[in-house]
């Protein structure tokens, strides 16, 4: 069954992104190298860290608080690809990324599932800073088989 529960977060980050695109459209730009570590908040709501392994990938983590319908600690990773391509404002490139994961909820049944996240990403000029949304579908698939929707906004520190 799928979890439209958070829908409302999915409308408030892409009005939170249209805001920041309208406000601040000088100040996003691209960056591709060092690791972040900030927090995201949404479906889950934890700290999150990414770590770029050269200009179209990296990797990325979560440990983070699951509010669904059974409260439980959640931890997933992904493997992601960038597209600095495909969204273009104002002279500004901004990254659309796509990837493919894994997911682990402990709850009174854990879950794994596999994890689908699509998303967008912008940093601040003049601060090592990102500021991200995704929309992730999952298949669970233990201990049954289940589709699950999650969706968040975040930002992160770069360390380089």
């Amino acid at each position: 069954m799928v979890n439209f529960k958070y829908r409302n977060a999915v409308f408030t980050g892409l009005i939170f992104i249209i805001l920041f695109l309208v406000i601040f459209p000088q100040n996003v730009w691209t960056q591709e190298k060092g690791w972040g570590l900030g927090i995201i908040l949404g479906e889950p709501t934890g700290v999150s860290f990414k770590k770029w392994l050269n200009k179209k990938h990296a990797i990325d983590a979560a440990a983070a608080w699951s509010f669904g319908s059974e409260d439980a600690f959640h931890l997933h990773g992904d493997y992601l690809f960038h597209n600095r391509n495909l969204i273009n404002i104002d002279g500004n490139r901004i990254p659309f990324y796509y990837g493919v994961g894994g997911r682990l909820k402990f709850q009174d049944q854990s879950r794994f599932g596999i994890r689908f996240p699509v998303g967008i990403t912008f940093f601040i000029r003049e601060a090592p800073i990102d500021i991200f949304f995704e929309l992730v579908p999952i298949l669970d698939l233990a201990p049954s088989t289940d589709f699950d929707l999650n969706a968040a906004i975040g930002a992160r520190y770069y360390f380089h």
